[in-house]
């Protein structure tokens, strides 16, 4: 079995062609040959390895790393698999009143959900258990290898991508975004910012987001069970074309959107892309970059329109007063999930923000037109977003745009 299956998965790496079957065959035969519980992630897999294929354009690094990152979420499923076979009520605990954070994107989210993440009644999903879900059975010493791996990883990345760094800092004990959590059944927009998927993104706009947070739920159910009692804080930007299949899954959730001029940071959200694609592909094409980013984030406030017209309970927030009162935004934003700001929470921010490396937002200069975004376009068609939530306009009539990370 061993030998069938390494023989198949080497040619699939000679072939340079990923290829379902064969990644779904060696993860089982890796797992003692136990099949998964539920097969419903299966038809996105095939979508997203034929976007892959087809459009991608991989290197042969691109190859490898797609074939390595699917490789571990399947790894993942059959673990929740064995996990809840040995403990069936993991999939009935309560995941209650969550908070979202979410809105237009580089506009603080990352800085304040690691602030709010400093209060020990708080659970966020740490970069290292996105990759893997429970500690080493080899106890601290097994699990701090994992983390010095995934941290391994992300100094690869940087090695790849020296630009990424200062546009989205990673570390293995800090929060990610939950795009990395329904990545893992396939049914996750941050596909889309590392490999160029058109046909799988809008197969998946199509299709929704219900099952990719059921699975959310599922994956929250795991880490919850190993640390109980805390409140989930979750964010990412993505969640803004999630909204109503989060709410069918999260009926209690509590909503955070945060606001910052999109004329001021669209620049910034397509270079990050480029920034994340180009180690992975042979050509990057900066227009068609520009056109998915302004597209999307069109779509994005528009969303964001809708639900704040039908709903009061959405707390508002804005990038330049996070920055400029951090501590205020962070009790802002518990005393909105129901959570009374403790001192020793207080304290843990205070001394946080007290590191310089953590609240220093280093401005960057992006050329619109390389992505060819014309500034006045985007500041007409933002209007209606802009003007609804009192958003301050950042950008002036200049030929580059600063942003802050």
């Amino acid at each position: 079995m061993a030998r069938t299956v390494g023989t198949g998965a080497d040619a699939a790496e000679r072939s340079g062609v990923l290829d379902a079957a064969e990644l779904l065959e060696t993860a089982i035969g890796r797992a003692g040959g136990r099949d998964f519980t539920d097969r419903s992630f299966v038809a996105p897999l095939r979508r997203l390895i034929a976007s892959c294929n087809e459009e991608g354009d991989l290197n042969a690094f691109g190859q490898r790393a797609a074939r390595f990152e699917i490789l571990r979420s399947l790894n993942n499923l059959l673990q929740l698999d064995r996990r809840e076979q040995a403990e069936p009520s993991l999939l009935s605990r309560p995941i209650e009143r969550p908070i979202f954070i979410t809105g237009m994107p580089r506009s603080g989210t990352t800085f304040l959900h690691r602030l709010l993440s400093r209060d020990p009644r708080v659970a966020a999903p740490l970069s290292w258990q996105l990759v893997y879900p429970y500690p080493s059975p080899a106890g601290r010493a097994g699990t701090a290898l994992r983390k010095a791996w995934v941290q391994g990883q992300f100094y690869l990345m940087r090695r790849l991508a020296p630009e990424l760094d200062a546009l989205h800092h990673v570390a293995p004990d800090e929060p990610e975004e939950c795009t990395d959590i329904t990545a893992q059944v396939f049914q996750s927009l941050r596909y889309d910012s590392v490999y160029r998927v058109p046909s799988y993104q809008g197969w998946l706009q199509r299709y929704g987001h219900l099952e990719a947070y059921r699975f959310h739920r599922r994956f929250l159910q795991h880490l919850d069970a190993q640390r109980p009692g805390r409140r989930w804080i979750l964010k990412s930007p993505d969640h803004v074309f999630a909204l109503e299949d989060i709410a069918r899954v999260y009926p209690d959730a509590r909503w955070v959107f945060i606001h910052r001029d999109p004329v001021a940071v669209l620049a910034s959200v397509a270079k990050l892309t480029e920034v994340l694609r180009r180690p992975f592909t042979h050509r990057v094409d900066l227009g068609e970059i520009g056109r998915q980013v302004f597209d999307a984030w069109l779509d994005g406030a528009e969303r964001m329109l809708r639900i704040a017209a039908h709903s009061e309970d959405i707390l508002h927030l804005r990038y330049r007063e996070i920055l400029a009162a951090p501590e205020e935004a962070a009790q802002r934003v518990l005393r909105h999930g129901g959570i009374e700001a403790s001192e020793t929470a207080m304290r843990r921010m205070r001394k946080w923000l007290g590191n310089r490396a953590n609240r220093t937002h280093r401005p960057q200069v992006y050329h619109m037109e390389r992505f060819g975004l014309d500034p006045r376009t985007l500041r007409e068609r933002f209007a209606p977003y802009t003007d609804a939530f009192g958003v301050e306009l950042e950008w002036h009539a200049d030929r580059a745009v600063r942003a802050g990370a």
